[in-house]
């Protein structure tokens, strides 16, 4: 199918209005969501084939209202694009259980409950595909990143075990893997850093915030680049089930498959050891 109807959450700013822009210029229809429609309308001007629904994706009656105007509006669903996305960086103590809370409920939460809007329309088409955007932190733990890798390990699972249930319907998922690239993760309004101060951590906090203060506007990837990829990806008969994006992305990847081997080398035989006689 030529032209599919894409539906975005987090598509006012950063690479989700990088994901609407390249749709639409490909040919597609699109539904872009945010919490702020008039910001998304704004950021994307008017055409014929877009739809701007408001959607926060924690409320899964804003997800069902934007499900049912995406089907009043354009008949069906071919592209679910799970990007909408929050940062809460620090140190696992000093992340309040509210910290960690709100961030599973963005990153993991929100995915789920706009993807279960969805899956009904989906099976009954026998087709679709949902793209969900995570991180090479779903792919390694990182220093400051404890909330975020949760969140994005969990989604990575998630997906993986979602594709084996919803497969034999014609539905299609892939996992979207991005290094570091130039979106708005790292501005204001979508990072926040632990609310708790331990004296122990000090040192090392201090650097850390430094660090991925210094790090908005420096990165490496285009994000540009990067949503008409997903572009070219989605127009195959088939999704890879996983798209390390970013030559970084690749390297973190080989970095963990050797670790791994590494490990499974150094215990093969304790762990072979462990069958009942």
């Amino acid at each position: 199918m030529s032209n599919k109807v894409w539906f975005i959450t987090g598509a006012g700013r950063g690479l989700g209005l990088d994901i609407a822009k390249a749709a639409l210029a490909a040919g597609h229809k699109v539904v872009a969501t945010g919490r702020n429609p008039d910001k998304v309308a704004n950021a994307l001007g008017a055409s014929d084939d877009l739809l701007v629904v408001k959607l926060d994706v924690t409320k899964a009656a804003d997800a069902d209202a934007a499900a049912q105007a995406t089907l009043e509006r354009f008949g069906r669903i071919d592209v679910l694009v799970n990007n909408a996305a929050s940062f809460y960086a620090g140190y696992f103590e000093e992340l309040s259980p509210k910290q960690m809370q709100l961030q599973l409920s963005t990153s993991l939460d929100g995915p789920m409950i706009v993807t279960r809007a969805f899956l009904p329309v989906m099976r009954k088409q026998r087709s679709g595909q949902i793209v969900s955007i995570s991180s090479t932190a779903g792919l390694m733990g990182f220093e400051f990143c404890t909330a975020y890798s949760a969140s994005k390990f969990g989604l990575d699972g998630w997906m993986e075990a979602l594709q084996t249930e919803v497969g034999p319907f014609g539905v299609q998922t892939m996992i979207v893997n991005p290094g570091f690239f130039r979106t708005e993760l790292l501005t204001e309004e979508s990072t926040s850093y632990a609310e708790i101060a331990i004296e122990d951590y000090h040192e090392r906090r201090t650097a850390q915030i430094a660090f991925w203060k210094s790090q908005h506007g420096k990165q490496g990837g285009d994000p540009a680049k990067l949503a008409r990829a997903l572009i070219t990806l989605a127009e195959q008969d088939e999704l890879p089930r996983r798209f390390l994006a970013g030559s970084d992305a690749i390297q973190v990847a080989e970095q963990k498959i050797a670790l791994l081997q590494q490990q499974i080398e150094a215990y093969r035989e304790l762990s072979s050891s462990l069958a009942i006689d």
